[in-house]
């Protein structure tokens, strides 16, 4: 099929370069262009991994091209909407800017019979809102929402071979055309055993924003659970070993540490909480103020601990920060744990070093006056405390007695609980986790 892809953001890209994958005729189309002359070069704009090679592979085949002009779409039979929804400047609600200038832009060249999906996630009520701007414009094109479910990392697999579909349609019903046509889109994974559910338009926008609070939710469950182990003298590790072996929990998300960040989680939550105000259900999502808040405490407890770690006082000691991205495998620093809890250190007198594999670029564009060392052996010579803030296996697998050797002091945070705490004790060091003893 001939596909158009509007916004070559994270989103975009990926899911350009992965229908192509699927044998579709794909052009992607951004206003930005530096990033249209990097992806057409296959260079993409962002660490994620498989994704440069795959646009490699499939630019050989002709299959794949970007434009920053919005006329290249004509003649595709289904337009994705791919743009990003921050948050608002100063609201919890989520920006619609460039969604409707998508629309807006992408209504002209909208044939009669044409499918028009969005990806975006978007605050419930939007689908509604652009299905009548679609229908005045072009009565017989189709409003699809099909959210995303990428994780940041995996976004390749996700698309390629994703654990489920959901299609929004007008009425919810299995006999809308849109219907068919995605799953002609999407005829590889469907074959391969995705399911798909169809529903209406509201609750496709709602399964993403749901999901991602759930997830949210879960996060923050664990972390406030660590607080009491803290509290207690038990260990958060075994508490979520134990209460995930019941299938109800799952073991999945239970991992205790500094909170989650990046471009999904924080905002849309706010986002979910904000819309429901709107829609006078506000008492319905009073809790996710509690989850957000319980995250945003774990990086002023990782602090306190710091300062603990290093003798009551961070004034002149030198810190090493490992891990600036919100997670590993990527170079997105957007709400960054591991950059705020950097930041505030060097506010309270510590000096500042960060590491990492991917995202310094990034983080200095944000953090400019903190200290950044790409070579990992530089970075902690002669720190007094390390913290593991970003989980990547090269920071897991550092051998503690070796590295012993290059620090000042022997003393480190574990900010995601993921090392051995009597390997690293057993060399010498001064552990401390998160809710662990």
């Amino acid at each position: 099929m001939k596909i158009s892809v509007i916004g070559c953001g994270y989103l975009g890209a990926v899911h350009a370069a992965c229908m192509a994958k699927l044998g579709h005729d794909v052009v992607g189309v951004d206003v930005d262009e530096r990033k249209i002359a990097e992806l057409s070069a296959a260079k993409a704009p962002f660490y994620e991994p498989g994704l440069e090679e795959l646009l490699r592979d499939v630019q050989e085949t002709g299959r794949l091209k970007f434009t920053t002009d919005v006329s290249a779409v004509a003649g595709s039979a289904v337009h994705f909407i791919c743009v990003g929804t921050p948050q608002k400047i100063g609201e919890n609600g989520a920006d619609l800017t460039y969604v409707d200038a998508a629309m807006r832009t992408l209504t002209p060249h909208v044939l009669p019979g044409d499918i028009v999906v969005g990806k975006s996630t978007v605050p419930v009520g939007t689908a509604a809102r652009l299905a009548a701007v679609l229908e005045k414009n072009q009565p017989s094109a189709h409003l699809v929402w099909n959210p995303e479910f990428l994780r940041e990392g995996h976004a390749v697999a996700d698309t390629l071979q994703p654990d489920r579909f959901v299609y929004g349609v007008l009425g919810g019903s299995e006999d809308h055309i849109a219907v068919r046509v995605l799953d002609e889109v999407y005829e590889a994974p469907l074959s391969s055993g995705t399911s798909r559910i169809v529903t209406d338009h509201p609750t496709a926008e709602l399964v993403k924003t749901a999901a991602n609070s759930f997830l949210a939710t879960k996060i923050s469950f664990i972390n406030a659970m660590a607080e009491l182990c803290d509290a207690a003298g038990a260990d958060v590790t075994q508490l979520a070993d134990a209460i995930g072996m019941d299938d109800r929990i799952g073991r999945k998300f239970l991992n205790a540490g500094i909170g989650f960040g990046g471009g999904c989680l924080p905002k849309d939550i706010r986002a979910f909480m904000a819309r429901a105000g709107e829609l006078g259900a506000d008492q319905a999502l009073t809790f996710l103020r509690e989850v957000d808040a319980i995250n945003m405490r774990r990086r002023t407890r990782v602090v306190e601990l710091t300062r603990d770690l290093c003798g009551g006082s961070l004034l002149g000691k030198k810190i090493t920060v490992l891990g600036a991205a919100f997670k590993p495998e990527s170079d997105d620093v957007r709400d960054s744990p591991a950059l705020s809890i950097a930041a505030q250190l060097q506010l309270q007198g510590a000096v500042v070093t960060v590491t990492d594999p991917k995202a310094l670029t990034n983080a200095a564009r944000r953090f400019p006056e903190l200290h950044y060392e790409a070579d990992c052996n530089s970075a902690i010579k002669s720190a007094d405390a390390l913290l593991l803030l970003t989980e990547w296996h090269q920071y897991r697998d550092l051998d503690p007695y070796e590295v012993a050797g290059v620090v000042a002091s022997a003393r480190i945070l574990d900010g995601r609980n993921v090392l051995d705490p009597a390997k690293w004790r057993a060399a010498g060091w001064i552990y401390r986790g998160l809710g662990r003893p």
